[in-house]
């Protein structure tokens, strides 16, 4: 071995690595990352070389990396087969850390402004994160040039460096040997790098071995052509990606140039990974830069909503801080999001409308994703809404339609989606709401969840229709005809006035308004709600949720002129007041039970105990 050339590094250089030791990475296991990655590019140099250069040193040799661990020794070495250096490529690449410019590294990080730093290796400070574990790093390396010396770079990364020639003439490419500190001593044990292999270089597209066993067995299926890939391959990554055991349910694969250039592969698990009492799942699609992981659970790229997804978003575009651990510019990051999210929401539109069967199945298990999103995320309520599936009262049982459906069969010049929320069907076919619209021909679309309040709170409108409550007291029904004409004559107007005003005086504060009605058929009495007034639904939810209950708005009364009991109601009025009031207070809260808007039945009762005894004489 010829005399040692030594170097000492510029001022700047020292600075720089300061930062990459003691403050750039927040997890030492990226160093791992790093060279790996190194190594992966100078195969890919050698790999484009191959078709341009005939004449290359050690050219029989394989494009692999290999890895060997040595606890004894304290020392964990990483080769590869890649182009190699020269002696002005060591001092360039290693020993001038930033050739690009080491002053402009350390100005962006005094600024905390990167966006200029945001191609990985710009600076050339992955290989240093070496030092964060090692006392001392060796570089034994040989150029693909044939008439290159092998040499040794060698540094403790504090004094600088030296450059020594090495008699024995060995591979092309590079070996870094690292001996490590004695508090990271466990980088030299195999399993703790076999964890981070298949952690973060799973997919680098050469073979990695660590102490002569393959380590990364699984292809970067999102790079590849689809009609190259079998269902089975498919499955195997979608286990390995996702940690699964089943078979997906769903399958997006795509790749895009513009905006930005994407390569993706998406699915959907066959069951809800949210099993109830298990709580909230963690984002499950990993984001990758040229099959490299940079975060395994990218929380801020997809919405929160879509969680239930497991695969991997790969973009070359993707601006990184120069450790590879954080993404830098929120923009560019949101538009990623947004590109992969809308093209989501379109395959599941296309997946409904192609495969309406296997998208119901879809939509049993995965709707209240889908809801959550309509409620939290103005960005694609629009897009969700079109996904929305419900009963409705010309379905049957079981039977669900969206909202494409529903305005395909609407009334002509119809501009309201009517909608009512309950605990079951058949809580909503035996109320007093259903009846009208049913007797013009209105389609009436069924809630049973409690976020379904939250939903419609959130969707004022689809599709141009505006989504409308069963129980709003405003709705136009003068412009829908009836089907068929009601029976029974009404109560005479002169006897309804007065009853309105005799109701009026027993109601009290407990009614904004109480009228006749032209909206009820077989029901006597109703209680409808102003714009704006709380549900009975959010009151529930709100007390489930032990929060402070504000005051009951007050309701407005309707009665079915052509009920006998409001007729007989009308006639008790003149002539018996106090029976005739226990049984408005009793249809009062009859009223309020059907709404969903009585929260105490104990007068209720007790009132039903007193009209049964007079009654009964």
């Amino acid at each position: 071995m010829s005399e040692a050339a030594k170097h000492t590094f510029q001022a700047e250089v020292q600075q720089v690595l300061d930062i990459v030791i003691n403050s750039l990475y927040t997890d030492k296991d990226i160093f791992v990352r790093e060279l790996v990655s190194n190594a992966s590019d100078a195969l890919e140099k050698l790999r484009h070389l191959q078709h341009t250069e005939k004449d290359i040193f050690d050219g029989k040799a394989d494009l692999e990396i290999r890895i060997t661990t040595d606890e004894e020794a304290k020392t964990l070495i990483i080769e590869d087969r890649g182009i190699g250096m020269d002696h002005e490529e060591l001092v360039e690449n290693l020993g001038t850390i930033a050739h690009s410019g080491s002053k402009a590294f350390l100005q962006a990080m005094a600024e905390g402004d990167q966006k200029n730093s945001n191609v990985i290796g710009q600076f050339g400070v992955g290989f240093y994160s070496a030092f964060m574990v090692a006392d001392e790093v060796e570089v034994h390396t040989h150029s693909w040039r044939p008439d290159a010396k092998q040499l040794v770079w060698k540094s403790d990364g504090k004094t600088g460096y030296e450059i020594t020639e090495d008699s024995e003439e060995g591979s092309r490419g590079c070996r870094i040997v690292l001996k490590l500190k004695e508090e990271c001593e466990d980088f030299a044990k195999d399993y703790r790098i076999k964890g981070i292999l298949e952690t973060y270089s799973s997919f680098v597209p050469f073979p990695i071995f660590l102490n002569d066993e393959r380590v990364n067995k699984v292809e970067a299926l999102w790079l590849k052509k689809k009609n190259e890939i079998s269902e089975e391959e498919y499955t195997e990554f979608y286990k390995f990606q996702g940690k699964a055991f089943d078979e997906p349910r769903y399958r997006l694969h795509f790749s895009a140039d513009a905006p930005l250039a994407i390569n993706s592969l998406l699915f959907v698990p066959k069951e809800n990974p949210e099993f109830p009492g298990m709580g909230e799942i963690d984002p499950g699609v990993a984001l990758y830069c040229r099959k490299i992981l940079i975060d395994d659970k990218p929380e801020e790229l997809l919405p929160k909503w879509l969680r239930f997804l497991k695969g991997v978003i790969d973009s070359e575009d993707l601006p990184l801080n120069i450790s590879r651990e954080s993404m830098q510019d929120s923009s560019l990051v949101k538009k990623l999001g947004d590109v992969i999210t809308k093209r989501f929401l379109k395959f599941l539109d296309k997946q409904a409308t192609d495969d309406p069967e296997s998208y119901k199945e879809f939509y049993s298990r995965f709707s209240r994703f889908l809801k959550e999103g309509v409620a939290t995320d103005f960005s694609y309520r629009e897009q969700l809404g079109k996904l929305l599936r419900y009963e409705s009262s010309l379905t049957e049982e079981g039977e669900k339609i969206g909202v494409e459906a529903y305005i395909a069969r609407a009334k002509e010049g119809q501009e309201e989606i009517f909608y009512q929320i309950a605990q079951n069907r058949a809580a909503i076919e035996a109320g007093p709401y259903l009846e009208t619209f049913k007797a013009r021909g209105l389609e009436v679309l069924f809630m049973y969840e409690p976020i379904d309040e939250y939903v419609m709170g959130s969707l004022p409108e689809l599709q141009g229709k505006k989504l409308v409550a069963v129980d709003r007291s405003d709705i136009d029904f003068d412009k829908y005809e009836a089907t068929e004409k009601p029976e029974g004559e009404p109560l005479p107007e002169k006897d309804g006035e007065k009853l309105v005003d005799f109701l009026k005086k027993a109601f009290g504060e407990r009614a904004k308004e109480v009228r006749l009605s032209k909206r009820l058929v077989d029901s006597p009495v109703a209680a409808l709600q102003s714009e704006g007034a709380m549900s009975p639904q959010m009151r529930q939810m709100m007390q489930a949720m032990n929060q402070e209950m504000p005051g009951a708005d007050p309701v407005e009364i309707e009665l079915n002129p052509r009920h006998d009991l409001i007729k007989k109601l009308a006639a008790t009025s003149a002539k018996d007041k106090e029976l005739a009031g226990l049984v408005a207070d009793q249809l009062y809260d009859n009223a309020m039970l059907s709404a969903g808007l009585l929260e105490d039945s104990k007068d209720m009762v007790n009132r039903l105990n007193t009209l049964l005894e007079k009654a009964m004489g």
